[in-house]
């Protein structure tokens, strides 16, 4: 019960924080439509480029190394931007696996927000048939709680040896590579509007993974906290 009314505070104040600045939000917002103009203009002037309705494998693909991007520059800053005073402050009010849980939490709901945002830029700008669009939305939805797991819980690992963003990558890159794939294939066969049970083994290595990842996370971050 503590654990959980602990977290409760930790999020409001997350949320409370980003309500006042805007910093994480309306920084990637930014990024994300300033990429998908570009995109948008490179492929508007590229000759043969017949639209994107043409190339279904290049619009899905496209979409996700965008939010990939997105993901690192929302989430990735979770435990760095956190100042020395304010980590010993948290030490000294809550547990580690109510702190962790509350920064997964918080960028789950952030990037879920996020990830909806960009898609309907996303499809502002490039025009697709989407065979499924309620799978489609759900498959958006599972990549932004896989990001938020994997790069919160990379974040503390990279915060606690000196904020090097070099280690973060090479962390992050035998894990993210697995989930891209597994979206990427997902999300395709929502737009081809193939059958969801064909899906749910994609869906259930996706779950797994977060699980994997947050009960790391929960394992990992209370011998970290202590250094």
């Amino acid at each position: 019960m503590e654990l959980l009314n602990q977290t409760w505070y930790l999020l409001k104040k997350e949320i409370l924080l980003e309500w006042r600045s805007k910093y994480a939000f309306n920084g990637v917002l930014l990024y994300v439509v300033s990429t998908v103009f570009v995109c948008y203009i490179s492929f508007k002037i590229t000759p043969g480029f017949a639209g994107s309705s043409g190339y279904p494998v290049v619009w899905n693909v496209l979409f996700w190394i965008i939010m990939l991007f997105a993901a690192v520059n929302a989430i990735a800053k979770s435990f760095m931007q956190e100042n020395k005073s304010r980590l010993l402050y948290y030490y000294t009010i809550a547990g580690p696996q109510a702190i962790i849980l509350a920064k997964t939490i918080y960028n789950i709901l952030l990037m879920s927000l996020l990830s909806v945002l960009a898609l309907v830029i996303y499809m502002l700008f490039f025009t697709n048939t989407i065979g499924d669009p309620l799978f489609y939305f759900l498959a958006v939805l599972l990549g932004s709680i896989s990001f938020s797991t994997v790069f919160t819980m990379i974040s503390a690992i990279a915060s606690k040896a000196g904020n090097n963003g070099t280690l973060m990558a090479i962390l992050s890159f035998p894990v993210v590579i697995p989930v891209i794939l597994v979206l990427i294939r997902l999300s395709k066969n929502a737009m081809d509007g193939l059958e969801r049970s064909a899906n749910y083994e994609n869906i259930g290595v996706l779950c797994a993974i977060n699980v994997i990842v947050i009960a790391t996370s929960l394992l990992l971050f209370p011998y970290l906290w202590r250094d």
